[in-house]
């Protein structure tokens, strides 16, 4: 106590003494800002970051600008192209070939067995079915034959079965026994044979189709046989569907093949196209001709066909090594020769010499010095330098585009009530 009290009395001298002196002594014992030596070096470092900073965000801009400007004018000087896209001529190729129609089965009958025709059952222009009773033929001869063939047959089986009791008690020998058997087995086999003879009186359609002809009478003998041997009976066609051969030449014979579509000209039936389709090829070329027979069948459900007419074959071919063809306004002709202006992979400009084949009007034929699927620029002009990068439209989008654009909106559904 003694101590603080003297020193509250010293401070109060002191403070009474000097009062100027301890107004001051305050200030220095309180240390709030930084000393002088420390703004002294932070404040040079951070104006210099500062003018750092604005420095690279004004190269920046100045570096972003240039850029910007750079594309602008790259753009604007930049060439615009059209370009379509060289292919293969598409178009088949029509070929018209002269054709006999044919039915598709014809046959003439004939008699199996000799004799007077008892009956007939139908005539020309009568359709029929396929097992249907045509005619019937008296066979008296054929008849006595038969009735003999069965006496001779009865005999050789009673013998056989004698001979063979026989040899079961091994009175006669086996040789015997076998000859009287295979006797047996003859006649047996030729009563059979003058059984079906005699089945060949009933003349049956071997098929369903059309009597064409009918040369045989009530009373008519008829002589077994084919051709100048035999009476002929009656004439038969399948006319539906008919057959079509025609020979086509060597160089279309690679695009013929099985179900090709075809279209049969009749000179009688003006304004008509009959469907029809390609069965079968020959698969080899006549030497002497260089074609090859090929069949077309037309089906014929109405028998507005008939077998024997003459028409005309026309086919859409599909040619597998067409030509290249390209727009006409795609060439240029120059003292070099026919040139057309072709893009790269990477937008450049290449002047491509060519060959010229036909002319279609609006497209040309390339022979050579232009591959498939490259871009061909249209209406090329002389701005366009070899090498120079240009920007590339497409031809066929610009043109579907118009067409959309100039197409009529349908008119709107009126709903019903």
């Amino acid at each position: 106590m003694i101590h603080t009290e003297t020193a509250k009395h010293q401070g109060n001298g002191a403070h009474d003494k000097d009062g100027a002196a301890q107004v001051r002594q305050p200030e220095r014992r309180t240390a709030l800002h930084p000393p002088m030596r420390s703004t002294a070096v932070w404040g040079p470092i951070a104006a210099v970051t500062a003018l750092a900073i604005l420095a690279i965000i004004g190269v920046w801009h100045r570096v972003s600008e240039r850029h910007d400007e750079k594309n602008f004018v790259q753009r604007t000087t930049q060439l615009a192209v059209n370009v379509v896209t060289a292919q293969r001529d598409a178009t088949p190729k029509e070929l018209v070939l002269p054709g006999t129609f044919q039915a598709f089965n014809q046959t003439t009958i004939y008699p199996r067995s000799n004799g007077y025709v008892k009956s007939w059952k139908v005539d020309i222009g009568d359709n029929v079915q396929a097992g249907q009773l045509l005619a019937e033929i008296a066979t008296p001869e054929v008849d006595q034959q038969l009735a003999q063939s069965r006496a001779q047959e009865q005999i050789a089986k009673l013998t056989a079965d004698r001979w063979r009791d026989l040899l079961a008690k091994k009175v006669v020998s086996k040789q015997e026994y076998d000859q009287n058997e295979k006797a047996y087995e003859a006649a047996n086999a030729n009563l059979q044979q003058l059984e079906k003879i005699q089945g060949f009186q009933q003349i049956l359609a071997p098929f369903t189709g059309k009597v064409t002809a009918r040369n045989i009478d009530v009373g008519t003998l008829v002589t077994a046989g084919t051709g100048n041997a035999g009476t002929p009976l009656f004439s038969m066609v399948q006319s539906d569907p008919l057959r079509v051969y025609v020979f086509v030449p060597q160089t279309n014979a690679a695009s013929m093949r099985e179900g090709l579509k075809a279209k049969i000209l009749v000179q009688e039936r003006p304004g008509q196209d009959f469907e029809g389709t390609v069965t079968r090829t020959a698969g080899a070329l006549d030497p002497a001709s260089r074609t090859m027979q090929v069949e077309v069948q037309v089906p014929n459900y109405d028998g507005k066909l008939y077998a024997g007419m003459y028409g005309q074959v026309k086919f859409l071919l599909p040619d597998d090594n067409a030509p290249i063809v390209v727009p006409a306004d795609a060439f240029v002709f120059r003292s070099q020769g026919p040139q057309v202006v072709t893009v790269t992979n990477d937008n450049r400009i290449h002047w491509q010499k060519i060959s010229v084949g036909r002319d279609f009007g609006t497209q040309l034929e390339v022979l050579s010095g232009l591959s498939e699927n490259a871009k061909v620029v249209m209406n090329p002009t002389d701005d366009l330098v070899e090498g120079v990068q240009v920007q590339v439209k497409s031809a066929e989008k610009a043109k579907a585009n118009i067409a959309s654009t100039s197409a009529p909106s349908p008119a709107p559904e009126v709903a019903k009530k």
